[in-house]
């Protein structure tokens, strides 16, 4: 068995973090001797997620520009160069076959090191709007793996191959049963379930928007599972009842999604992706405080496929209720929305990514 070795660097948040995990997870599946080496950005949560999950990783010096003049965008210049220094000596040093770069800032200096090394580069792009790191990158890599249709206004044409985003294992094998989804979490099977969605850390304009509509929402007869984020467990956890499970983290993301009747949740590119293998209905509510809007235009792509609904943050105290007494009533409109956003789902992603890593490597090592 060939003893390949390989970088993935990118990070910063979850949505670059967990696709570089499921490659590399993938990459070890079909060659259970390499070498795995992750690059990312000191002090973010690349530093401890990666560990967690086997992986050995070294951090950078290296941070994103902020949108105002401060001291951290002085010293920018300085990280760069920094970077560009240690990312080539870990380079010089670990000789990757491949380097996969799956966004954020730690993945810039990984790539441009390595591709001007000669080393084959794979990136792959998780948003409907590409980051500026790839974008950067885009002319110094051999393939580009993408999401949405139309990337070419990014990307080079050639260079793109339509994969979709990796999504954890379990949910493309989604087996539980739905009593069985209830049961778990206490819920009436005679009711419809809510399934409310805000990241890890949870989203605070979400969390007041459900503590501001549980009336409303219990008057439409439905019960609750309400993700709020560690963040905000404690300033929500009095809200919990029989109909109301109010979570910080959630450990059994498939039992979720399958005792879920309709999902209020961001969109960011993984829950996209993530949710359109689940196929239920979908109400998006984007971030505002994203990078270039991503995850308004992730949703848009969805909504312009009839495949899921979204409000601004802006427009929730005018609009929330009337959008969801139309979603809750018509149950036509719900297997529509669902139908539809089926149609988006690619589940084999993380196969087809790992295709094409292949098709760079040495055929003989």
């Amino acid at each position: 068995m060939a003893n390949y070795k390989f970088i993935l660097s990118g990070g910063g948040t979850g949505g670059h973090i967990y696709p570089a995990i499921a490659i590399a997870n993938e990459l070890k599946r079909r060659y259970p001797d390499a070498e795995f080496l992750f690059v990312g950005a000191e002090g973010r949560m690349e530093m401890e997620k990666v560990p967690q999950a086997g992986y050995q990783i070294e951090g950078l010096w290296i941070t994103g520009l902020q949108r105002k003049l401060t001291l951290k965008n002085l010293m920018f210049p300085f990280k760069v160069i920094s970077s560009l220094l240690k990312a080539g000596k870990i380079a010089n040093r670990f000789k990757p076959d491949v380097v996969i770069g799956t966004g954020g800032f730690a993945s810039g200096p990984m790539l441009r090191v390595a591709s001007g090394k000669g080393m084959p580069c794979v990136l792959q792009e998780q948003n409907s709007f590409a980051g500026i790191t790839n974008k950067l990158l885009k002319d110094r890599v051999a393939k580009i793996c993408v999401a949405y249709d139309g990337m070419e206004q990014f990307f080079p044409a050639d260079k793109i191959v339509k994969t979709g985003n990796p999504v954890r294992g379990d949910l493309v094998e989604m087996k539980s049963e739905k009593s069985e989804a209830l049961n778990f979490f206490g819920l009436d099977s005679h009711k419809s379930t809510l399934l409310i969605l805000g990241g890890s850390l949870g989203a605070r304009r979400i969390n007041q928007l459900i503590a501001q509509k549980l009336e409303y929402l219990k008057a439409l007869g439905l019960q609750l599972v309400w993700q709020c984020g560690k963040l905000y467990i404690d300033e929500y956890k009095k809200y919990e009842s029989d109909s109301i499970k109010v979570l910080g983290f959630m450990n059994r993301m498939d039992y979720a999604y399958t005792a879920a009747d309709m999902i209020i949740s961001r969109s960011g590119a993984g829950a996209v992706s993530e949710l359109s293998i689940v196929g239920k209905p979908v109400l998006f509510i984007p971030s505002p405080n994203v990078a270039e809007d991503h995850q308004t235009k992730n949703a848009q792509s969805l909504v312009d496929e009839d495949a899921a609904i979204m409000l601004r943050e802006a427009e929730l105290d005018e609009r929330f209720e009337t959008t969801f007494d139309k979603l809750v009533e018509d149950k036509t409109y719900q297997a529509s929305l669902s139908a539809n956003i089926k149609k988006m789902a690619l589940p084999d992603a993380t196969k087809h990514i790992v295709d094409e890593i292949e098709k760079l490597l040495p055929s003989i090592k």
